[in-house]
């Protein structure tokens, strides 16, 4: 008769680079019997949804995390009593109380296992004899990396934890902690983290000001924005977030907590618009010979069953007039000092969905044929609408499109999906008097916005894109003299 024995399964390293994850729903309960791989539950991160499968063949135990919670990386979230001969799937054991491997380490023969546990992606995070997950290295979007050091504990303690969302602003003001160096920090300073002391610097607060109502005195960023605010926010704390619930009926006010997708995307846009010097240039086309080619195009039999739109078109065109100016397919490494031009194209469409802004790209998307591009951009967009975008899709964008034309918005000045150089907002089409062939005519016009970071991109260069790329809308047949 085989023993059996508890397995914690502690929250995975989603191979995204950020420390927390909301649990939206449990699929299981205390007592259900699980199987390899089963989905146990929905998560999100600050980038997407994703559905997480047990480790483990065996009961659930214990949910240690209830639906709704934001949970650290590393942290129990599920226990499962598993059968002593099938508790380690390929080799790999959990966790919990009473764990065994052979091949661990005589002096204690749980840490091998406690190490390396089975997840969605490979393996997670490393356990360190301290009990917490040992940090990695991480990037943000546009490939700026974070270095991060193992903290010794009694520093550890000391110090908030940040999340991705939080670090994005002041990702250039962030560097490794050194424990000696934190501990002189402490003595000289507030205690606070890098992030909160750039907002504080941002917003012109002398931290010695502030009141800290964190862990062992620790400064926030709410406490730095509450005294922004003024007095009357002040000792407001907890009690302020805490009515964040949606509110009952009657109510003046309705907060919503600021989480998942939008804090990413609001931090993001945060560090783009303040660290790439944005220009913005605007051309107004007569795309009447492009919808007159998609029209035509829809009644060919080889294009039956594909969605066809402008949005198609003008994905294709981009791509078409960036062989040409290639200056607007990089980034700006700063760490590095360098500048990257990019010899690929991962195209990045902003998408509305119901949890916020995301941007998913098409990978190598200048290789694809104008039907593969038609395939990729469905299931891009839908797969962006029902949140279940892959982490893998939602980074390593070089240059995006946001189509406000849906919307009826004619332009705007978009800004710059962070590490890209470009962004291009597609207004809607519309009938509107125009001089064609030296007569008065109604013709379908569509505006263009163009913003780049001038770091990379001089005035002229993304003129001549832009010019590129309102002569293939105009008059697709322009395409022959180009590539």
């Amino acid at each position: 008769m085989s023993a059996t024995m508890i397995k914690e399964f502690r929250l995975p390293d989603l191979g995204e680079g950020l420390t927390e994850s909301e649990i939206l729903s449990w699929k299981v309960a205390v007592g259900d019997t699980v199987t390899l791989n089963q989905v146990i539950a929905e998560v999100e991160t600050a980038k997407a949804v994703v559905e997480l499968p047990s480790p483990f063949a065996g009961t659930v135990a214990a949910l240690h995390e209830q639906a709704g919670s934001v949970v650290e990386v590393g942290k129990p979230i599920v226990s499962f009593e598993v059968d002593d001969a099938g508790a380690s799937p390929s080799g790999v054991g959990g966790t919990g109380a009473g764990a065994t491997s052979e091949g661990a380490s005589a002096e204690n023969p749980a840490e091998t296992a406690a190490k390396r546990e089975p997840n969605l992606v490979g393996y997670g995070a490393v356990v360190e004899r301290s009990g917490r997950p040992a940090r990695r290295q991480r990037t943000f979007a546009g490939g700026v990396a974070e270095r991060e050091a193992t903290v010794e504990p009694a520093v550890e303690a000391a110090v908030e934890p940040v999340s991705a969302a939080e670090a994005l602003p002041a990702v250039e003001s962030m560097a490794p902690f050194a424990a000696q160096g934190e501990r002189t920090a402490e003595k000289e300073r507030p205690r606070s983290t890098p992030p909160v002391r750039k907002l504080a610097r941002d917003l012109g607060i002398d931290l010695e000001m502030v009141k800290g109502t964190g862990p062992r005195g620790l400064i926030t960023r709410s406490d730095v924005q509450d005294f922004a605010a003024g007095p009357q926010a002040q000792g407001a704390g907890s009690e302020v977030h805490a009515a964040a619930a949606v509110g009952a009926s009657g109510e003046r006010e309705t907060r919503t907590p600021i989480k998942g997708v939008r804090k990413f995307t609001a931090a993001a846009m945060v560090q783009s618009a303040f660290t790439a010097p944005h220009v913005t240039e605007f051309l107004t086309v007569d795309v009447t010979p492009t919808m007159e080619l998609l029209t035509r195009l829809k009644a060919r039999r080889e294009f039956a069953g594909y969605k066809l739109t402008p949005l198609t078109i003008a994905a294709k065109a981009v791509l078409i007039a960036l062989r040409r100016n290639p200056t607007l397919n990089s980034r700006w490494d700063d760490r590095a000092q360098e500048i990257v031009q990019f010899n690929y194209v991962n195209l990045g469409i902003a998408a509305a969905t119901p949890r916020g802004l995301t941007v998913p790209n098409i990978k190598d998307a200048d290789r694809m044929t104008l039907l593969e591009l038609s395939t990729a951009l469905s299931a891009l967009t839908d797969t962006a609408r029902s949140g279940k975008t892959s982490p893998a899709d939602l980074t390593g964008g070089t240059i995006s499109i946001t189509n406000i034309g849906v919307f009826g918005i004619d332009a705007g000045t978009p800004i710059l999906n962070p590490g890209e150089a470009a962004i291009v907002a597609l207004g809607s089409v519309r009938k509107a008097p125009w001089v064609h062939n030296d007569e008065l005519a109604v013709r379908q016009v569509m505006s263009l916005s163009l913003s780049f970071d001038h770091r990379l991109v001089d005035g002229e260069q993304g003129s001549k894109f832009l010019a590129d790329l309102g002569a293939i809308l105009s008059d697709p047949a322009m395409v022959m003299t180009m590539i």
